[in-house]
């Protein structure tokens, strides 16, 4: 049976010792977050309770959420343990991560707990052996699954820029479609539950805050 958890303190007094040991094997690379996502008013610009190796990452106890809690709160009952996939920093640097979600009694959603595993020596180690061997050539790379910021704002910016470059095109000779298309993603990943994101998409769409509204209005109903 899976233990549960009445709120985001009680995980982080079971699990404040896992984190330091997690952090202290993996070594100066590996971030060990625990996010506070307890209640249906958490302030996501400040879930972090507890961090070690907080420099892999720029954050520190009190700091954000990421894109990926935006989901969670969004959808609390789905299932959002998962591992190994790709995130990135602020300054672009590739992540290994896994994330953990603990539950209530009821079934929501209070805590979670992360592990970042910063890959820029393995990069590095693997470009200089790439000079001296032959290699197949390097797939295209897929979306980046997560966006890690310092605050908020730019993990919110970081989802909108994504999400625009995903229509591959300039936003000038985006057609109306093109931005609905940008509004409806960006409302499926959470990024549209964040303070004045609408009026941050609008002046990035180049259109009117009244307008990105219509957009997502328009972009929902098309969900339904």
């Amino acid at each position: 049976m899976t233990a549960t958890y009445e709120s985001a303190d009680e995980v982080l007094a079971a699990y404040r010792p896992v984190m330091h040991a997690i952090a202290a094997a993996g070594g100066p690379s590996c971030e060990v977050v625990l996010h506070n996502l307890d209640g249906a008013d958490v302030d996501l610009r400040h879930t972090i309770m507890a961090i070690e190796n907080g420099h892999v990452t720029g954050r520190a106890v009190g700091g954000p959420s990421t894109s990926l809690g935006l989901n969670v709160v969004k959808n609390r009952h789905d299932d959002h343990d998962a591992f190994g996939y790709r995130g990135f920093t602020a300054d672009g640097r590739e992540l290994r991560c896994s994330s953990v979600y603990f539950r209530n009694g009821g079934g929501d959603i209070v805590a979670s707990l992360c592990i970042n595993l910063d890959l820029s020596a393995m990069q590095q180690a693997r470009t200089l052996l790439d000079a001296l061997l032959p290699t197949p050539e390097p797939e295209t790379p897929t979306p980046p699954d997560e966006h890690i910021g310092r605050d908020l704002v730019s993990v919110m910016d970081a989802m909108i820029g994504e999400a625009i470059a995903d229509v591959g095109r300039p936003v000038a000779q985006m057609s109306r479609d093109d931005k609905i298309g940008v509004l409806q993603r960006l409302d499926a990943s959470g990024a549209t539950q964040m303070r004045k994101s609408v009026e941050t998409i609008a002046v990035r769409l180049g259109i009117s805050r009244v307008t990105a509204y219509a957009y997502l209005d328009e972009a929902r109903r098309a969900g339904v």
